[in-house]
């Protein structure tokens, strides 16, 4: 949650006459599309991070992550990395070519990317539903972060019960609670639904949404990121 008590995340709003200027103060919902394998939805949380620090209290919102899983069809257990993105890609030079890439814009962000340590390119269906518990529980934030962590700069198994039991510990979800969640079913479907609601409006993630209205996609700067939020909640520029 980003927020003050004197307050009253490549798109922008709509025209102010179709758009009722929001209520200054009023809580708003920033809602995150993405995978926590996607490299550039970690690049863009920590520029989104630094966006809400550039508006400070002028913009209260809670921040929800939703789920997109960019391979849907992965086999449960994953796949060996150098197998899936060598055919994926075309070549392993060229995968370890955009490796490069993403790695150079994590520097900036303040992430140190260890594609060397990642062994797997897991099925993130479970990591999701562990985000879906979180977001009941209140934590999810701390469980989006730490499913980043350990899979880009710890070469983590994110799709391993196991894994995910222990970051949903650090992030202060009860391991008895978790283990039995997991192996469950609970959340699937409530799951599915968000995936096939949200496939037919977002079309590359990071996708960010403010109650409900698109505002972008992709790992923006920081600045460019409190722009486009700050002209959706009809903030001062001087604020």
């Amino acid at each position: 949650m980003n927020c003050a008590n004197e307050a009253g995340s490549a798109g922008a709003a709509g025209p102010a006459e179709q758009t009722p200027p929001r209520q200054a103060g009023k809580m708003l919902d920033l809602t995150v599309v993405s995978d926590v394998i996607c490299p550039w939805c970690y690049v863009g949380k920590k520029n989104l991070e630094r966006a809400l620090v550039i508006l400070g209290p002028a913009l209260c919102c809670e921040i929800t992550w939703r789920p997109y899983e960019l391979n849907p069809t992965m086999p449960a257990g994953g796949m060996d990395r150098w197998e899936y993105r060598s055919k994926k890609f075309g070549s392993w030079a060229h995968s370890q070519s955009l490796d490069a890439q993403v790695a150079a814009a994590g520097a900036q962000a303040g992430i140190h990317f260890r594609h060397d340590l990642i062994v797997r390119t897991p099925n993130t269906f479970q990591a999701h539903r562990l985000i879906w518990l979180a977001g009941q529980e209140g934590v999810q934030n701390r469980v989006v972060e730490g499913l980043f962590r350990a899979y880009f700069t710890e070469g983590r198994d994110v799709g391993d019960a196991a894994v995910l039991t222990e970051l949903a510990v650090e992030a202060g979800l009860d391991r008895r609670r978790t283990a039995v969640f997991l192996e469950s079913d609970e959340g699937s479907d409530a799951l599915r639904q968000q995936q096939e609601r949200l496939r037919d409006g977002v079309s590359g993630v990071p996708s960010f949404h403010l109650d409900g209205e698109f505002l972008f996609s992709g790992a923006l700067k920081p600045e460019l990121i409190a722009s486009h939020l700050r002209q959706a909640a009809c903030i001062d520029a001087e604020r």
